[in-house]
């Protein structure tokens, strides 16, 4: 006999879900029965991760949605645009948006370490924010929200004082919200402590020269 499967009829929303680790989540998710709704910045990649996805169960759809995760106002039409295509906020929420524009501390530009933190630091709050409070309006008992880190924001990494900058962050700002929402019944945690270098579009692309070996 099959074992149930433990998302079945779930809402799940994975950021960064158009190419790379995204594109995996949104896969397992769904392999457990959840609805996914596949948000990235390429919203053609996130197409061809929805055309992928299994829908093993009857009614059982998948959606892509283009976003920018450091905008607000992109956020919050995200969050429109799911709730008038599936009737209900998610329940599950992954946050796998990230780049990396790596540089050593004395050659980091100014607008390279903003634009770092903006996606990866201000783009997770955004999310986490915005779903958070559409299942606290709503009602809704409880749910998990899963925050992509890295080993990078505890211990630091040569050539990457932006990510590891923006990794601490996300750390600290799921520690916090995870007590905040802790009245909800909402579970925060913090994920891929040491994911490595995926073959995500964006982080794959700014790696430079041995920037892989120094990983």
């Amino acid at each position: 006999m099959a074992a149930p499967l433990r998302l079945r009829a779930t809402l799940a929303l994975v950021t960064g879900g158009g190419s790379g680790i995204g594109r995996a989540i949104c896969t397992r998710l769904a392999e457990e029965g959840a609805l996914v709704a596949v948000a990235d910045q390429n919203e053609a990649g996130a197409a061809e991760t929805v055309r992928g996805l299994p829908r093993g169960e009857s009614g059982q759809e998948h959606e892509a949605f283009g976003v920018d995760v450091s905008s607000a106002q992109s956020v919050g039409e995200l969050m429109a645009r799911i709730q008038a295509r599936f009737s209900t906020p998610p329940r599950v929420c992954v946050s796998c948006a990230g780049i990396t524009m790596d540089e050593f501390l004395l050659k980091q530009t100014e607008a390279a370490f903003d634009k770092v933190l903006q996606v990866n630091l201000k783009g997770t709050f955004l999310i986490t924010q915005a779903v958070a409070r559409g299942l606290v309006e709503s009602g809704a008992p409880g749910g998990s929200i899963i925050n992509m880190g890295s080993i990078v924001g505890k211990v630091g990494n040569l050539g990457q004082v932006s990510y590891a900058a923006s990794k601490a962050g996300v750390e600290g700002l799921t520690k916090t919200a995870a007590k905040e929402l802790a009245r909800w019944g909402w579970v925060l945690q913090m994920a891929g402590g040491q994911p490595g270098v995926g073959t995500a579009g964006q982080q794959g692309g700014r790696l430079k020269g041995g920037g892989r070996g120094r990983l």
